[in-house]
């Protein structure tokens, strides 16, 4: 399983995805998603893998957020989707 994990990884980030440092930037944030989502149609990605690979693209107080709010929703038990 960890090396399917691995070449999922490491196909995504062939790919070049964007990087998405956060800030109040709604346009920023819209082009974010289209660019990895181009991507993820590509690699024809289910949504667990989507929520797994997006996540790792995002950097500073993005990932700090994301850091939070996941572990937040997980203790609660709700599933992440990438919706």
């Amino acid at each position: 399983r960890g090396g399917e994990d691995e070449l999922r990884l490491e196909r995504f980030m062939n790919n070049k995805p964007p990087i998405f440092k956060g800030g109040y930037d709604p346009e920023g944030a819209q082009r974010w998603i289209e660019g990895i989502e181009r991507i993820f149609g590509a690699m024809r990605c289910v949504d667990a893998h989507r929520v797994l690979l997006g996540g790792y693209v995002l950097h500073d107080e993005d990932d700090h957020w994301w850091g939070n709010a996941n572990q937040r929703l997980g203790a609660n038990g709700a599933v992440i989707t990438w919706a």
